[in-house]
């Protein structure tokens, strides 16, 4: 089963008028893992799409929705897969791939059959999916915790030290255009992302998860001299239009998954906000 919902550009001038619920319908994804279904968020910012999937009773399969026109969901897409429960597979075609606790598989362009299963129902896998369209087909790849780019940052002095994994990026994986990676916060940090930062040429979307469940982490969002935020809890996404920042503080640590499609591949392409002039 899958079910999905769609979410429309919003520009910037409009985002100022907006109340706490309104931004949080514009941007807040919620009920993304729910057992045995695909919930697919199908985004107007650069296409992307968000969903997840537990399986805990059967073997889901991934399908094609409407908005998509297409006879299978990757005729013209790519995929990003991140699992964050128990073990599981991911079968794509005939192919079966083991995915461990906090490892990832790029699966790209063309793949009819695509098919997640949890070796446990008692522990199931947590899938997290994000999609974006594809002009190419690149060989599918699995990231296990050994393959991906390990960067330290921040320093607990400024609240902000956090360990940043990429998982499905240009020099880890050949892709088109999606870009996944997690940052995890060591304990007593609080700052991701910080100093903030707008990225014009992609949009990107935030994954919040391992917070605990009395905790919550608060996200900012807006033009770097309009800000808002969205309080938000485990398991929750907010998209980022290319224009806004995109950083979040939490009562406890905690780790986020990041996505990020657009015109380009430069990991490093951003355009820092200094902190002081922020508003």
């Amino acid at each position: 089963m899958q079910n999905y919902n769609i979410r429309y550009a919003s520009s910037p001038e409009a985002v100022k008028k907006y109340d706490t619920q309104k931004l949080r319908d514009e941007f807040l994804i919620q009920n993304l893992m729910n057992k045995d279904v695909i919930n697919w968020t199908y985004t107007h910012y650069d296409r992307f799409m968000v969903a997840g999937v537990v399986p805990v009773n059967k073997a889901v399969e991934l399908l094609t929705i409407d908005p998509l026109k297409a006879s299978f969901f990757l005729e013209r897409r790519e995929l990003g897969v991140i699992n964050i429960g128990g073990s599981g597979l991911v079968k794509v075609n005939d192919e079966e791939y083991q995915l461990d606790n906090k490892e990832a598989l790029y699966i790209g362009q063309g793949n009819k059959n695509v098919r997640f299963k949890s070796l446990s129902s008692s522990n199931p896998a947590k899938f997290y999916l994000n999609s974006t369209p594809a002009h190419k087909a690149f060989p599918n790849k699995k990231i296990g915790k050994e393959d991906v780019e390990v960067i330290e940052l921040g320093a607990p002095e400024t609240a902000n030290a956090r360990t940043l994994r990429k998982y499905i990026v240009n020099s880890v994986v050949d892709v088109c255009q999606l870009q996944m990676g997690m940052t995890t916060i060591k304990t007593g940090s609080s700052w991701n992302t910080m100093p903030a930062h707008v990225h014009d040429r992609r949009m990107e979307v935030y994954f919040y998860f391992e917070v605990p469940g009395t905790q919550a982490v608060c996200h900012f969002m807006g033009q770097p001299n309009e800000t808002r935020h969205i309080w938000m809890g485990n398991d929750e996404a907010v998209i980022s239009p290319p224009w806004s920042i995109h950083a979040g503080s939490g009562t406890s640590n905690y780790s986020f998954i990041w996505g990020m499609a657009g015109e380009n591949l430069d990991y490093g392409d951003m355009d820092v906000c200094k902190i002081n002039e922020l508003r």
